[in-house]
């Protein structure tokens, strides 16, 4: 038989072989103070579907009157209730514009309109802006009556007006509060969209371990989606005192994170909140913003 003559086409040639990383950090993912940090923090996982290939006509966009809000927004802005209360005034029948009954949601009003709940004027409040080192015990919902100390006791008597805690932080967490009765800042610190930088302090029932940190930095898996934090590092060495920095406001994200890898969280402290700190002052102490302050969260300058 005779041997088939091999060409160099017909001989395979050999790809070099790629080099694979282990999971967890890449290479380029520098280590700080026992730490780790990504080089780009990554938003929380989120899904967007394709936009149909149809050309729909676009909808005809109506002028916007200058100072025009919705009257709900209005009513709670005024201090006398929460935006969910003035929907409720709003459907009873009991708000009145120009001496019109306004029982639909969505109608929007302008600061000029003579809007009354309940044959009340609404007239607006001046804007109130405070910082509160919240202590542990209290709670920041407005909604449960049957708590035994609310974070308003603290303020009660001493602040002409009514205002709002600004976000949540659970019963048993302490650290920076806000309060205002500023109901568009609320909504940019509070909406997820916006993902304003929060720092806690964390103290666990025992030693978090490296590879745990990788897997917070990486993401984990939650009932309500993946999480992650964007910064992580022990403090001062101690491996149970932990220094985290993370975006998302979802309710109680930081201790689920922690369970999750089966670590109790026995204190947390929130140090860092949109561009604020809680320097100078004493557990249940509070004071109002300053101008700069309140510039700084309206214009969103500090992350």
């Amino acid at each position: 038989m005779q041997k088939k003559d091999s060409s160099p086409n017909q001989e395979k040639q050999q790809r070099p072989k790629r080099k694979r990383i282990s999971g967890g950090l890449t290479p380029k993912q520098p280590r700080w103070e026992g730490g780790y940090r990504p080089e780009k923090p990554r938003r929380e996982g989120s899904y967007r579907p394709e936009k149909p290939n149809r050309k729909t006509a676009p909808k005809a966009k109506q002028p916007k009157i200058p100072g025009e809000i919705r009257l709900n927004k209005l009513i709670a802005n005024s201090g006398l209730c929460s935006r969910r209360e003035a929907d409720t005034y709003i459907t009873s029948g009991l708000v009145t514009v120009n001496g019109k009954v306004a029982d639909q949601l969505g109608v929007k009003v302008t600061p000029e309109d003579d809007v009354r709940v309940n044959g009340q004027r609404i007239k607006g409040e001046p804007k109130t802006y405070i910082i509160m080192n919240k202590p542990k015990g209290y709670v920041t919902t407005m909604d449960d009556k049957h708590a035994e100390k609310s974070v308003m006791d603290l303020i009660a008597g001493k602040c002409e007006q009514r205002v709002f805690p600004v976000g949540r932080l659970d019963k048993m967490s302490m650290g920076v509060l806000l309060f205002t009765n500023d109901g568009a800042l609320t909504e940019k610190l509070t909406h997820p969209s916006y993902n304003r930088k929060k720092i806690y302090q964390v103290r666990l029932d025992k030693n978090l371990k490296k590879s745990d940190m990788e897997k917070l930095v990486s993401g984990i898996k939650l009932q309500d989606g993946p999480m992650h934090v964007d910064m992580i590092s022990y403090i001062d060495g101690d491996e149970k005192e932990i220094g985290l920095e993370i975006h998302s406001g979802k309710n109680r994200i930081v201790r689920r994170l922690f369970e999750a890898l089966g670590y109790k969280v026995k204190k947390l402290d929130r140090v860092y909140f949109a561009g604020l700190t809680k320097k100078n002052l004493k557990r249940g102490q509070w004071r109002f913003l300053t101008k700069e302050e309140i510039a700084m969260l309206k214009t969103g300058f500090y992350d």
